[in-house]
């Protein structure tokens, strides 16, 4: 498998051209001191020859050459969502390290089999939930574990863009065969997950509703709540379909609230003596990074995978909601 407990530059392939981040996780790639771009695959010709030529890299139409290939320590796996299980397991018995662009795959026993491979075969994973690692996001999780708040009763977390009404998604991305689901599971799991971090990752009763103004297949604008314990209500929001829709979390307690978003002031809290501004931390390292970071030191990256578990959990859940 790829070399650890070294500083060498890992060889990292680049693994599907289908996600718009494909060209982000290469630049992370390209940035990162510890790592270099050695090749890509894709499925779509022009669109990998394309990709390829942005990175001066090497382009093949093998995959499974690729995974067998001596010089590639891991992948970036940036394919359409219903090739994940299939490409990441067999890149685990190759040996080969993954970095995967959410969900981590369609159903939660698909996420299971590629989580066993990669343990059986000692590969580290990671999957990019990059909000959770934002100092926005630490100072939630500061002011929460404070208690300043009291007890949390409700949540909403909202992310949305105007990429279906603008066009600048790409349609590939409204697949209901490849992409599984629209704005819920591709733009959608930052607010789930976002969610799960404020009440916690509990398998919960999920209510959602899907609709789609631009006559996609799939739902460009989704709701989803979730009805925890104790009366808590958690709301999660996406849509394609709305420009200039500031980022927002809204965290409500019996003693205070909490903003982020609303005010464009950072993240704010009210306890009964005014709006307060929360100190943002210095961000750590983000998804990547850790992941490099898990290879030279050889740890399992146990958080991030318990929760991209209950996020794909979570979004199964929702999508058979709105099925209903």
């Amino acid at each position: 498998m790829g070399r650890m407990g070294t500083k060498t530059p890992l060889r990292i392939a680049i693994v599907g051209g289908w996600h718009v981040h494909a060209g982000d996780y290469a630049r992370d790639t390209v940035n990162h001191p510890d790592t270099e771009i050695v090749a890509l695959w894709d499925d779509d010709p022009e669109r990998g020859a394309e990709l390829a030529e942005r990175f001066g890299t090497e382009l093949t139409d093998d995959l499974a050459g690729l995974l067998a290939r001596d010089d590639v320590d891991g992948i970036t796996v940036t394919t359409s969502t219903d090739q994940h299980r299939d490409v990441m397991v067999a890149a685990a018995k190759a040996g080969k390290h993954i970095f995967t662009e959410k969900v981590l795959a369609p159903t939660v026993a698909e996420c299971e089999e590629i989580i066993a491979a990669c343990d059986e075969a000692g590969v580290k994973l990671v999957v990019s939930l990059p909000r959770l690692y934002h100092g926005y996001t630490q100072a939630v999780k500061q002011v929460l574990e404070s208690g300043v708040l009291g007890r949390i009763n409700y949540s909403r977390v909202r992310l949305a863009h105007d990429g279906a009404t603008r066009g600048w998604l790409p349609e590939r991305f409204y697949d209901p065969a490849t992409a599984i689901g629209g704005a819920l599971t591709d733009l959608g799991c930052h607010p789930v997950y976002l969610t799960q971090l404020i009440h916690g990752t509990d398998e919960v009763p999920v209510r959602a509703t899907y609709a789609s103004v631009t006559g996609k297949a799939v739902e460009d604008h989704a709701v989803v709540t979730f009805s925890y314990p104790g009366g808590a209500i958690g709301v999660a929001e996406a849509g394609f379909v709305t420009p200039h829709c500031p980022f927002s979390i809204e965290i409500m307690g019996d003693k205070g609230v909490l903003v982020h978003g609303l005010l464009d002031q950072g993240v704010q809290v009210n306890t009964g003596d005014g709006w307060q501004p929360v100190e943002i931390p210095t961000e750590g390292p983000d998804a990547y990074a850790q992941w490099v970071d898990h290879i030279h030191s050889d740890t399992r990256a146990d958080d991030n995978i318990a929760r991209a578990v209950a996020l794909t959990r979570a979004v199964v859940a929702a999508n058979a909601s709105a099925a209903q």
